[in-house]
């Protein structure tokens, strides 16, 4: 074998081996492991009804979502068991996570929950909008805020937190969960809901007429949220964080849980 080929054998091994290294990411040792899954199973807590947490599929009630997915890849990567523990709401989510019954969320990444929770950097970023129901008064933001409109929210939620301040005229009406609000709106009790659009997307499938108006009044940016003192994790956690979003891991995730709305 000539030099030259010699050459150009090794310089391929060394591309394979760094092609393989790139495949093994995010390597977690055992102090992040005892970290973020002292229990030795990793906890992701979701709330259902969303492309950005978990949904059932119709057709055959297998779970897909983003939150769902890298939940599953990040036990994978840990070397632990995956345990998807699915709440009604997101309040239910954080107060899950905060208190430590639950190891890890898929969440907004907001001021207020960075006092609770340490995040990633965030992996995806998600208008914030209404939906209108039909023949609903609101046919753009410029409506919303107008005496009599009312306007629903999730509790406890971050559009809840801003719209319950920002809203000057409307009046915020709150709702125990998402399939709460789009049964609120398909009945006429409300006018528009507020949230991410990926869950307004999938809420105007089930409310005949329903529009999503064009804009937005904010934008979720969600990370991976883990409780506070559990440093030794985080290192691990923000590596994995960018590894899933440059691998292409998000995109296909969004893809498969029919995600509409990300920037």
């Amino acid at each position: 074998m000539s030099i030259k080929l010699r050459l150009f054998h090794s310089a391929a091994w060394l591309l394979a081996l760094v092609w393989l290294a790139g495949c093994a990411s995010s390597p977690a040792g055992p102090e992040a492991r005892q970290a973020l899954a002292p229990s030795g199973t990793l906890r992701a807590a979701l709330y259902q009804g969303t492309p950005t947490s978990i949904l059932r599929d119709g057709a055959n009630g297998e779970p897909r979502g983003v939150g769902y997915e890298l939940g599953r890849e990040m036990a994978r990567r840990l070397g632990v068991p995956y345990e998807p523990v699915v709440y009604p709401n997101n309040a239910a989510v954080l107060e899950a996570v905060s208190s430590g019954k639950a190891d890890v969320a898929f969440t907004n990444a907001s001021p207020a929950r960075a006092k609770v929770l340490d995040f990633s950097a965030p992996f995806l970023e998600i208008e914030l909008g209404y939906l209108a129901r039909a023949a609903s008064p609101v046919a753009s933001l410029a409506d919303v805020d107008k005496p009599g409109m009312r306007i629903g929210v999730t509790e406890h939620s971050s559009s809840d937190a801003v719209l319950s301040r920002e809203l000057k005229n409307a009046t915020v009406v709150r709702t125990k969960t998402v399939k709460a609000g789009a049964e609120m709106l398909a009945q006429g009790q409300l006018d528009a809901y507020a949230t991410n659009k990926a869950t307004l997307f999938e809420m105007a499938d089930s409310v005949p007429g329903a529009r999503v108006l064009d804009g937005r009044w904010g934008l979720e940016r969600h990370a991976i949220g883990v409780p506070k003192g559990r440093d030794a994790g985080l290192p691990f956690l923000r590596r994995f964080a960018e590894d899933v979003k440059a691998e292409g891991l998000v995109n296909a995730a969004a893809q498969r849980a029919g995600l509409r709305g990300a920037l």
